[in-house]
């Protein structure tokens, strides 16, 4: 086997999913995450259909997510009264089986930390490909010298950006921002029995009490500059679009300002031709990933399977590897192309509020999204990659 010394960059996710079926080849994997630590809490993510319940099988991992799935929480849509409208159903937020990113994260770095080495707070500061490997430059650690480099560094990928090019060339904004605020523990903004709670005002949406976060919110905006990194700077951004606002938005905000946990990004899709460039290869959300689409950790988990699978095919060779998974996923993949949640979950318009309301009071028409919705998370043929089966 050729190329042995594989770095991957990120450790949510796609990355450990990697990590783990690489070092079951016998690769030398390294993780490199920005984060002090493997990251806890954070929104739920979900699985749909056959396809990912047979990755997950095959890792052995699938019972422990359903003994640590958060249950696929109901959401009553209500009114600035707290009058109920429409219920936004589990199982159409859920998928089949639905988790705490952080929960998913924690298994996956169990799953590989013995065969793996992960190293946490740093990150990639640039790639030069030569002819038998990639020299690689960190943020901390010592330069070193790798025969492939992965990008699982999310929708922001720093390899990306240092080996196919500037974010802007690949990301397009998608007119949404959305946060999800860890609130104190005396604040209960659930409704009356505990219920999760969803409340639209044209551009904007708050949703209390849910499986996302303590609140979780999503605001239409201009694109907007802003330090990923300054928390103060996004609790301005999030206070200052929802100021004038019902219901109980005012009190949520002066939550917002005492928390101590605020993430703030963008929706964006990320748009590319090709997914390799010589020994470097993206996968999940750096490559295809669409913020919020209800897809992106399902591909991020069949990408690895299928990476790993093509260069035990090739017997490491990547020209050969690379090439197969962009042909074999490409397709799979535009399943994070159509979706924008940004406009479903907050409406421009009253009017466009209430239809949307109506649908999920329509059982035939929920059981169509929900048909298509397996029938996307699905559409893709896998191989059996027997050697995967054995330990390297």
């Amino acid at each position: 086997m050729t190329n042995k010394t594989v770095l991957i960059s990120g450790a949510g996710i796609a990355g450990p999913a990697l990590a783990f079926w690489l070092a079951r080849q016998g690769y030398a994997v390294t993780v490199v995450e920005r984060s002090a630590g493997a990251r806890t809490g954070g929104q739920a993510v979900d699985f749909k259909g056959a396809t990912h319940r047979m990755v997950l099988e095959r890792m052995g991992i699938l019972d422990e997510i359903r003994r640590r799935q958060t249950g696929g929480h109901d959401q009553t849509i209500i009114d600035a009264e707290e009058r109920p409208l429409a219920v936004l159903p589990g199982e159409f937020t859920g998928g089949d089986v639905e988790i705490r990113r952080g929960d998913l994260a924690a298994i996956l770095c169990e799953l590989t930390d013995r065969d793996c080495e992960y190293v946490f707070g740093d990150s990639i500061t640039s790639l030069t490909e030569t002819a038998d490997g990639v020299d690689v430059t960190f943020e901390r650690g010592a330069p070193r010298r790798f025969d492939l480099v992965f990008g699982a560094d999310g929708i922001h990928s720093t390899v990306r950006r240092l080996a196919f090019g500037p974010e802007a060339d690949y990301v397009r904004y998608l007119g949404h921002y959305y946060a999800l605020v860890e609130t104190g523990e005396h604040d209960d903004f659930r409704g009356a029995g505990g219920l999760s709670l969803m409340y639209n005002e044209p551009g904007r949406m708050a949703a209390t009490g849910g499986p996302k976060a303590p609140a979780f919110f999503v605001f239409a905006s201009p694109e907007l500059t802003y330090d990923r990194y300054d928390m103060e700077q996004q609790k301005e951004i999030i206070t200052t679009a929802f100021e004038g606002g019902g219901w109980r938005l005012p009190e949520l905000m002066e939550a917002v300002k005492r928390s101590d946990d605020v993430y703030l990004d963008s929706l964006s899709r990320v748009v590319m031709d090709g997914y390799h460039t010589g020994r470097v290869a993206l996968l999940g959300d750096a490559a295809y990933g669409n913020t919020l689409g209800g897809f992106g950790t399902g591909l991020a988990v069949v990408a690895a399977y299928v990476i790993a699978g093509e260069l035990a095919e090739a017997d490491g060779n990547h020209e050969v590897a690379f090439r197969r998974y962009e042909e074999k996923f490409r397709g799979y993949a535009k399943i994070a192309r159509g979706a924008s949640a940004g406009s479903f979950l907050a409406p421009s318009t009253k009017l466009r509020i209430a239809l949307r309301n109506q649908m999920f009071r329509r059982r035939l028409m929920l059981r169509g999204m929900l048909w298509m919705t397996d029938k996307l998370a699905t559409d893709i043929v896998l191989d059996d990659y027997p050697v995967l089966a054995r330990r390297g």
